[in-house]
């Protein structure tokens, strides 16, 4: 087995990249590019179809993102989606492309439907209250240019982020998750008819995307559940959002794009039918679902993105203590493909070990 070598803070024999997500108030972080036999996009696309990959892919340098709210302009009060890439220190509140309102939390990096936001009372009535975006009255056109020309970078992979999904939009137009899981419960057959009609907005959007930008990966969002159980039970997903789930599913897949779903909660049981959609990446709580014991299930079919196991943000670690963390994970989790860590550290230092060890250290665990 070949050993790769670790190379020291800032090594000037090595490239770097500013990326990052932005997500929970994480700063763009400056990591090391690393020599390779092929490009950083063949690696993702390979880990996140579990065809063996050279190394586990590295958020950092490895993948770059388009956010809601990077994708078109704010217009007066209204944007796409929270100002993950620039979070804001204070609250404040905007409109969504829907209408709905929506106030950004800053102890929390998240937005929140604002209280007493209710575009629609009875679910009944969704084809009257609710009205979907023009894509024409925004200038997703200028930006895609603008991004092409001046960010696109060929060696990594092209991530768009569709932001919110079915039983997230019902929650947000009926005004919470109470309204939204008993509208689910007395009024089924609207449910259903909004989420194939949301799920047809969900495909032209996406189409949209794509042919603004060199699509590689999306992330879809739709959180199923708290940290103790599912919002809804098995017969509502079969009955109710299964199907629309997999139009969108199969749409974005047919179209050769990784398609990554984004699930907050304990969500387990759920997964029987997220393996049936042919989903390749759930982004997930490792603190609220038995990570292993699913890994182990089914992981030669669908991968992870989560956090690093024993990785905190605001915590500072040794070096040493960075490496027994990095392999650890690699140990757990690279088998077979299909694992790539969400990497927050904001430390510059502490980046660029765990970039360098997990490049490293997944090479030779590969081979």
């Amino acid at each position: 087995m070949k050993k790769y070598p670790r190379h020291p803070y800032q090594d000037p024999a090595l490239k770097t990249t500013t990326n990052g997500t932005g997500f929970f108030g994480a700063a763009p972080a400056t990591a090391p590019v690393f020599e390779a036999p092929i490009s950083r996009r063949e690696n993702f696309l390979r880990a996140a179809r579990h065809e063996n990959p050279m190394w586990v892919p590295i958020s950092y340098s490895d993948l770059q993102y388009r956010l809601p709210n990077e994708l078109a302009d704010e217009r007066g009060d209204k944007q796409l989606g929270p100002r993950f890439h620039a979070p804001s220190p204070v609250d404040y509140t905007f409109l969504d492309s829907f209408g709905n309102s929506w106030t950004w939390c800053a102890d929390a990096h998240g937005a929140m439907l604002t209280p007493g936001t209710k575009v629609v009372e009875d679910i009944c009535d969704w084809e009257k209250l609710i009205k979907f975006p023009n894509f024409d009255d925004w200038n997703f056109r200028e930006k895609a240019a603008q991004f092409m020309k001046n960010e696109y970078d060929p060696e990594k992979a092209m991530h768009v982020n569709i932001y919110q999904g079915l039983t997230e939009m019902l929650v947000a137009f009926l005004g919470g998750y109470g309204e939204g899981m008993m509208a689910l419960a007395e009024e089924p057959e609207a449910c259903r008819d909004f989420f194939w009609r949301f799920a047809q907005y969900m495909t032209d959007y996406f189409d949209l995307l794509n042919e603004l930008y060199p699509v590689d990966y999306v992330t879809y969002h739709d959180d199923w559940g708290t940290e103790r159980d599912t919002f809804f039970s098995e017969k509502m997903m079969e009955e109710l959002v299964y199907e629309p789930t997999k139009k969108i599913v199969d749409h974005i897949k047919g179209a050769g794009k990784v398609f990554e779903l984004h699930s907050c909660g304990k969500i387990e049981r759920f997964f029987p039918y997220i393996s049936a959609l042919d989903i390749d990446l759930v982004w997930m709580q490792p603190r609220a679902n038995d990570m292993q014991m699913l890994k182990a299930k089914y992981g030669d079919k669908i991968g992870f993105v989560t956090p690093m196991d024993g990785l905190e943000i605001g915590k500072t670690y040794t070096d040493d203590e960075l490496v027994k963390i990095v392999r650890n994970n690699v140990e757990k989790y690279a088998p077979g493909g299909g694992y790539v860590p969400f990497l927050r550290n904001v430390d510059p230092k502490e980046t660029w070990t765990v970039a360098n060890e997990l490049y490293a250290y997944s090479r030779e665990f590969y081979e």
